[in-house]
């Protein structure tokens, strides 16, 4: 068998000696005051549960943001992105057929006037980007 010449290429340990975090910007032992590592910290908070509301609301920003229609969480406006809106209004009409029979009639109104308003918005979207 031949070897091919060339750079050897170092490989991490991925098992890296106790009290090292492998993770980026994680903290070791030897980077905690007390040598405890993360026991002398605080812990996270813990976010709000997540219900179906949220998520459909969250899926419907993010079309909105796709569409032109709303900034990003940055602030900045991005370009419109006609396929990620196309995308998101599926992934919501999507989950209005699986869902159907098992929501309650608030989240039902709430995902039929969500997939309207993207739907018209859309259309909008398109022919506007046909127009340029």
């Amino acid at each position: 068998m031949s070897r091919i010449a060339g750079p050897r290429i170092r490989v991490p340990d991925p098992y890296p000696s106790p009290g090292r975090c492998p993770y980026p910007g994680g903290m070791s032992d030897a980077d905690s005051k007390d040598g405890r590592g993360d026991a002398g910290r605080e812990p996270p908070q813990a976010l709000d549960p997540v219900d179906f509301s949220t998520h459909v609301l969250s899926l419907a920003s993010s079309a909105m943001v796709a569409l032109g229609r709303m900034p990003a969480p940055s602030g900045a406006t991005l370009a419109t992105d006609l396929d990620t809106a196309r995308y998101l209004i599926d992934v919501l009409g999507m989950l209005e057929l699986k869902t159907r029979g098992n929501l309650d009639d608030s989240e039902s109104k709430l995902l039929q006037s969500l997939l309207y308003d993207l739907r018209v918005a859309f259309v909008d979207a398109t022919a506007a980007a046909k127009k340029a």
